[in-house]
C-alpha cells in the first residue's frame, strides 16, 4: 500500500493507493482542514486510524520549498519533516516534494475530461508549465527529456509582481504601502483577489454594497467576491474579478515565456475550476498571449485548466510508486 499526501494552505488530502498492472487504484481518500491541526503527523495518525494497511512507501507534496527533506510552509504555521514522518510510519524513508511538482507527476494520470481547454494551440514537443492559484500561487516546470516531462519545483509564486498598465501600477503602490515588497502571490491567489477588491474599493472605482460588506466580514472573502462577480450582483466584485483574471493570464504567459513551454501550460489550483466560465471568456488568454514580439510563440501554446482537485495527490502516489 502507498500513502500519498497533498498538503495545502487550506486543506490536506491523504490517500492510500494500491498498484495493479502499473495503474494506481485508490483505496481510501480523505480531506482535512489544514489549519485545524498543529502538524502533519497528527493528520496522518488520524487518517491511518481508520484506513490501516501495510505501507510500502509514502510521498507528500507540500505547498512550500523543500530543502533536504524538510519544509517550512509559508502559508501554514508548521514544519514538515520527512525524517520524522518516516520514523512515525516505520518506513526507511519518506519522499517530500513540492505540491506543484506532485501535480506535475499527476498530470500524466489525467483523462481529457478532467481538463478544460482555454487555448487549443499547436501540439508540439517541448517543456510544459504549471501555474496554480489557490491559498497561494504555485509554479512548476515540466522539462521535456525527449520521452517524457520531468516536473521541477520552483518558488515562482514569490517573484515580484510586475504591473503592465497604469491601473496595475496603482495596485502595486497600494500594496507596497502595506507589505513593503509585493510578490505576484499577493495578487494572484485567493487573498490576492481580496487585495485587488480592497484596492479598487479604496481608490473609489466602485461603491461597496452593504450586503457584500456584511458577507466579507463573516465569509471567505475570495469566495464572496468571485461568487458575486459571476452572478453579476456587484459592480466592485465584477471589476475585481476582471482585473484578477487578466493578471492571472499575464502571469501565466510570463511563466510560459520563462520556460519556453511549447509543450503546453496547465492551470491548476482551487480557484480556476470555480471561475472556469470567466477564464473561458477570453480575457485570460488575451493577457496570456500579449507578449510583444513573442506573442505568436505564446499564442500557439495549448492551455488547459485542471479540474480534478486530487491531481497532486495522484502525482504524489505515482512518485511514491516509482520508489518502491
Amino acid at each position: 500500500m502507498i500513502l500519498a499526501g497533498d498538503i495545502g494552505g487550506t486543506k490536506t488530502n491523504l490517500g492510500l493507493y494500491e498498484i495493479e498492472n502499473g495503474a494506481l487504484l485508490p483505496h481510501h481518500l480523505q480531506s482535512f482542514p489544514s489549519r485545524h491541526y498543529t502538524g502533519l503527523e497528527i493528520i496522518v495518525q488520524e487518517f491511518l486510524s481508520t484506513a490501516k494497511g501495510p505501507l510500502a512507501a509514502a510521498c507528500f507534496g507540500v505547498a512550500g520549498p523543500v530543502i533536504e527533506g524538510r519544509s517550512v510552509t509559508p502559508n501554514l504555521p508548521c514544519v514538515v519533516d520527512a525524517h520524522q514522518l518516516a520514523q512515525m510510519l516505520n518506513l526507511k524513508s519518506v519522499a517530500l516534494i513540492n505540491d506543484l511538482e506532485a501535480t506535475g507527476y499527476g498530470v500524466a494520470e489525467l483523462q481529457s475530461e478532467e481538463m478544460v481547454c482555454l487555448n487549443e494551440g499547436e501540439k508540439t514537443q517541448g517543456n510544459a508549465a504549471l501555474v496554480a492559484a489557490g491559498t497561494g500561487l504555485g509554479i512548476a516546470g515540466m522539462f521535456w527529456d525527449g520521452n517524457r516531462h520531468l516536473p521541477s519545483a520552483s518558488e515562482g509564486g514569490h517573484m515580484d509582481f510586475a504591473p503592465r498598465n497604469q491601473l496595475e501600477i496603482e495596485l502595486l503602490q497600494y500594496l507596497l504601502a502595506q507589505y513593503g515588497r509585493v510578490s505576484v502571490e499577493r495578487v494572484v491567489s485567493g487573498p490576492g483577489l481580496f487585495n485587488i477588491y480592497r484596492f479598487l474599493r479604496s481608490a473609489g472605482y466602485a461603491v461597496e454594497s452593504a450586503a457584500i460588506a456584511e458577507r466579507l466580514a463573516h465569509e471567505d472573502p475570495s469566495a464572496v467576491i468571485a461568487g458575486a462577480a459571476l452572478a453579476g450582483q456587484c459592480e466592485l466584485c465584477i471589476k475585481a474579478l476582471d482585473m484578477f483574471t487578466e493578471i492571472y493570464g499575464a502571469t501565466t504567459g510570463n511563466v510560459a515565456l520563462l520556460l519556453k513551454a511549447t509543450g503546453g501550460v496547465y492551470v491548476g489550483g482551487g480557484i480556476a475550476p470555480k471561475i472556469i466560465e470567466k477564464l473561458k471568456g477570453g480575457a485570460f488568454i488575451k493577457a496570456f498571449a500579449q507578449k510583444g514580439r513573442l506573442s505568436p510563440l505564446i499564442a500557439a501554446i495549448p492551455v488547459r485548466v485542471i479540474l480534478n482537485d486530487k491531481t497532486a495527490l495522484r502525482g504524489a502516489a505515482r512518485f511514491a510508486a516509482s520508489e518502491v
